[in-house]
């Protein structure tokens, strides 16, 4: 069974939040890269979200950019980023999804990315910029060597196109609760459970909430109705400040707290 399945299955089963944690692959370099996603395993994620860097993002804010470029000035590519899944594969069963761009995937082969990816120990991809109509040319090729394709749900995404998008994807659906980039935000959207619900008319897939989240408080309150919260912004900038474990543990205790609470 995919990591992904068998980790939300779990979740569910203990009546518990998920924590996904976005962090760029190299970012200042590998070895470190390496021990930031140890960090968040260590302090509590259940799924991890291995960015590769690409020149020309649309959707990352200020902070992910930065470490897109951080990563690539540091030499970051592909087949590195292949070689930190297997690092993490030494010692670590959480999940990972490999986050980017279609031009480095299409540039390194569709069907050679999604085997290698595999041959790596990586459980899904997320790809920010193909859109539904064009997902045939990627799906096929993930399916046939068992990468989870996730699909971006976004609120202005109207319910046929979202039937659409579903229909090519598994592992969870990652649902941007808010129009715009990446980023922390100081609020957090108040209509997110309504979108949730609605989206749940359209999929059985574990439903992810993410884009702005960046306290234990906010993610209490976004998990209300979904199944797991993402967070990368944030715990980029704390891997910058030396304050990633502590971030990772007020997230962690922010899901808890919202179980106790009923929400969900």
């Amino acid at each position: 069974m995919n990591r992904l399945d068998s980790t939300f299955q779990r979740l569910k089963a203990e009546d518990r939040k998920g924590l996904i944690a976005f962090l760029m692959a190299g970012d200042p370099d590998l070895g470190a890269s390496e021990d930031h996603f140890r960090t968040v395993v260590e302090n509590g994620a259940d799924v991890l979200e291995l960015g590769i860097p690409f020149s020309d993002p649309t959707a990352d804010g200020p902070t992910i950019q930065a470490a897109g470029k951080r990563a690539l000035d540091a030499g970051m590519t592909i087949e590195k980023g292949l070689e930190l899944v297997r690092r993490l594969r030494r010692d670590i069963e959480t999940p990972i999804v490999l986050f980017g761009y279609s031009n480095p995937y299409f540039a390194y082969g569709y069907d050679n990315f999604c085997k290698h990816a595999v041959e790596a120990g990586a459980d899904g991809v997320l790809v920010v910029d193909i859109p539904a109509e064009e997902a045939d040319e990627f799906t096929p090729s993930c399916h046939a060597h068992g990468l989870h394709f996730v699909p971006l749900i976004a609120p202005t995404t109207p319910p046929d196109r979202a039937a659409r998008i579903l229909g090519h994807s598994n592992g969870f659906v990652y649902y941007i609760m808010v129009t715009g980039v990446t980023g922390a935000r100081a609020r957090v959207s108040h209509n997110v459970r309504e979108h949730v619900d609605r989206l749940r008319e359209c999929t059985p897939l574990p439903i992810g909430v993410g884009f702005g989240v960046s306290s234990g408080e906010q993610a209490r309150e976004v998990a209300e109705g979904a199944d797991a919260v993402v967070v990368g912004s944030a715990l980029v900038e704390a891997a910058t400040q030396g304050t990633l474990a502590e971030l990772t543990r007020e997230l962690r205790a922010g899901l808890d707290a919202g179980r106790s609470v009923g929400g969900g």
